[in-house]
């Protein structure tokens, strides 16, 4: 079997924010913060709706999502992922619409590490 493809997710300012080997994204220190589903929405390692990847490719969210949707079980927990030596350019990013916002770039916080965040559960 071959490796598997890591694909760069970009910051709206052109950064890389994380990597993602499908279905889970890593954090830039390869740290597991969440996983995408086939339909391409986001979900952070808590389970938790974060957004939705677009094709260019960025994490994005509408403000005023995700605090009603239904939290969903993570796949199994990957392997800590080696990130790329080198990283590529970002491409052409296209402007935001009013009222979305990019994940990575501005509410890093909707995708701590598994052991880190406040929406993660109580561990009594």
């Amino acid at each position: 079997m071959g490796k598997t493809r890591i694909i760069a997710i970009f910051t709206t300012r052109g950064d890389v924010g994380g990597f993602l080997s499908y279905p889970y994204i890593f954090n830039r220190d390869g740290e597991w913060i969440g996983w995408v589903n086939e339909q391409k929405q986001v979900y952070s390692v808590h389970g938790h709706y974060v957004g939705w990847l677009s094709s260019d490719p960025r994490i994005l969210r509408k403000q005023s999502s995700g605090y009603l949707k239904p939290i969903h079980d993570p796949p199994p927990h990957p392997n800590h992922l080696s990130p790329p030596a080198s990283l590529p350019l970002a491409p052409m990013m296209a402007e935001l619409p009013i009222g979305v916002n990019d994940v990575l770039g501005e509410r890093p916080e909707l995708m701590p590490a598994v052991d880190f965040g406040d929406l993660r559960d109580d561990m009594d």
